[in-house]
């Protein structure tokens, strides 16, 4: 009988490894938490899917009754507390945990400003100019909005009817938005931060999957300043950067 994995699966990396890791014969369940997650698993032939949001406890009970070998962690670079429920679930059920974290952009700039919080971005934003362009996802735009009232902020989030509505409740306006999928090309970002009049660019190091080359390029040529929010620091007892170290990890466990 093939081993079972169970993959934490909210990226399109993520997705990618679920599908790789079914063909190389391993029984994969990907977890994810959205429809939208969802819809683009089912295209993975072989993958079971899970949609049910997952508490730390929910996890270890499924991985200990559903007897899993293995939990592949392919959450999103920033996604702390879901790392740490995984790491926490798995230890408590003992079963092998790994964690695939796409690289970061190494990225040889001076207007780069690195701090270690949303909260820290914000201050820091507000320091370099008015007009500031978050490229930071919808989870954190309440945290900005709050602290930035005497900016103008715009914000670049997935069109789903979901985040528009949050947006909506956070008093945003239609010309604060923009709804796009990217990752964008470099020649895209410069148009969009001009036509936002950007001073300001806010980012995380989410890789080259996320689009954070092609924006540090765009300021760059632009001349603006970006305030990157550092990755957490977590410390994985298994971390593999490509498919590959995935599986190794995995058959050597």
């Amino acid at each position: 009988m093939n081993k079972k994995i169970f993959l934490i699966a909210g990226t399109e990396d993520g997705r990618k490894l679920a599908k790789f890791l079914s063909e190389k014969n391993f029984d994969v369940t990907a977890s994810v938490v959205s429809v939208y997650g969802r819809k683009l698993l089912e295209n993975c032939a072989g993958v079971k899917i899970n949609d049910k949001p997952l508490e730390r406890d929910d996890l270890e009970k499924i991985l200990r009754e559903e007897n899993f070998s293995f939990l592949v962690d392919a959450s999103h670079p920033y996604a702390k507390n879901i790392s740490a429920n995984a790491l926490a679930a798995a230890e408590d059920a003992k079963i092998f945990y790994v964690r695939y974290e796409r690289a970061e952009v190494a990225f040889d700039y001076e207007k780069i400003f690195h701090v270690e919080s949303y909260e820290e971005a914000a201050l820091k934003s507000a320091e370099l100019g008015k007009n500031i362009y978050l490229t930071t996802g919808s989870r954190s735009l309440k945290i900005f909005v709050d602290m930035l009232k005497d900016c103008n902020l715009t914000a670049r989030i997935l069109p789903t009817a979901e985040v528009l509505t949050q947006c909506e409740a956070l008093g945003l306006t239609p010309k604060q938005i923009v709804a796009m999928q990217g990752p964008f090309s470099t020649e895209l970002n410069i148009e969009l931060f001009k036509h936002a009049g950007a001073e300001v660019i806010v980012t995380k190091n989410s890789g080259q999957i996320g689009g954070t080359d092609t924006k540090l390029e765009a300021a760059r040529i632009l001349s603006l300043p970006v305030v990157m929010i550092n990755r957490p620091k977590i410390f994985y007892p298994n971390l593999a950067e490509t498919f590959d170290d995935v599986l190794k990890a995995i058959r050597n466990a």
